[in-house]
């Protein structure tokens, strides 16, 4: 009688990062309220529309071959007076506002993309800094913060924006205005990453973890980077959503104040201001769209924020 052998079973793989979190708690939370999927699908489909804005805008509205004044203040479609070509009317000067919306959306999600990358490591660099090397190191990093602190967001971006004005030339200026714009907001806003960060770097510290990593000898920079960073991130991302929400806003209030994006390049706050001189003689439309699509954006956006806070927080769970 021959003796069978044993079947070896092969180890059970892990499973992969997507399976992981399709079975955590954060999708749980995701999927059980209809508010939040709306709010991301409404987030996806205006972040979409605006970075393939040249495939979906049915005109360009700085290709000034496609532009005719001759269609300029022409009302929505629905309303008499319009035309079936430009469904929510035009501007000024000829020009599809429904396609300056898809392109001033995207200059302002770049600048508030940019700006809060930006700000994000500016304030994740001090906060683990000031919050790993205590003493001296954290006291003058945290006292800076809190004089940054005393001013609001939109006046310090203003005042960088005055100085970088009055050190180049109007045309120099124009060429870099987007640039200026990122830098001023970005620099408005690492403060309250860099007192997140700090905060849960002076807890960190302590655990066993990282005593252990001291004792082998791993440098700091390596121990900051590969041990704390990862278990700081948590609320980092909840400060990035929110204030990608702020940083559109800031960025179309600078731009209706005439010290945002050149009117070349228009983003949802020129354009706002655009329509805002004709507001009061019956082309309401100029403005009123890009205020909507201003409004849905940072609502939605705002919303998703709120969420990863409640989701992310272990009191709530």
């Amino acid at each position: 009688m021959e003796i069978e052998e044993p079947v070896q079973k092969s180890p059970r793989q892990a499973p992969g990062a997507l399976a992981r979190f399709l079975d955590s708690d954060l999708w749980w939370s995701f999927k059980r309220s209809p508010l939040v999927i709306v709010a991301a699908l409404v987030t996806v489909t205006m972040i979409l529309a605006s970075v393939f804005a040249p495939l979906v805008a049915p005109y360009d509205p700085f290709d000034l071959a496609s532009i005719d004044l001759l269609d300029s203040l022409k009302p929505p479609a629905w309303i008499e007076g319009g035309s079936t070509k430009y469904l929510l009317g035009t501007d000024d000067q000829g020009r599809d506002v429904f396609s300056t919306i898809l392109y001033g959306s995207r200059i302002s999600l770049l600048v508030g993309f940019l700006s809060v990358v930006m700000a994000l490591v500016i304030g994740i660099f001090v906060g683990l800094v000031a919050g790993y090397a205590g003493g001296w190191v954290d006291a003058v990093l945290m006292r800076i913060a809190d004089v940054q602190l005393s001013f609001p967001a939109i006046l310090i971006a203003l005042l960088i924006d005055g100085v970088v004005r009055g050190l180049l030339s109007q045309g120099r200026h124009e060429d870099l205005a987007l640039i200026v714009l990122i830098i001023a907001i970005g620099l408005s806003f690492w403060v309250q990453y860099a007192r997140t960060v700090r905060g849960s770097t002076l807890v960190e510290r302590t655990k066993e973890y990282v005593q252990a990593a001291q004792v082998t000898g791993l440098p700091d920079g390596l121990i900051l980077v590969r041990h704390i960073l990862p278990n700081v991130m948590g609320p980092v991302l909840v400060i990035a959503t929110i204030q990608l929400a702020l940083a559109v806003i800031i960025e179309a209030t600078l731009s209706f104040l005439g010290v945002g994006v050149p009117p070349t390049s228009p983003s949802l706050g020129t354009l706002i201001r655009i329509g805002n001189d004709y507001l009061f003689s019956g082309e309401w439309w100029i403005t009123v769209f890009p205020g909507l699509a201003l409004i849905v954006l940072v609502l939605a956006v705002n919303l998703l924020g709120d969420w990863l806070r409640d989701a992310l927080n272990p009191k709530l769970r």
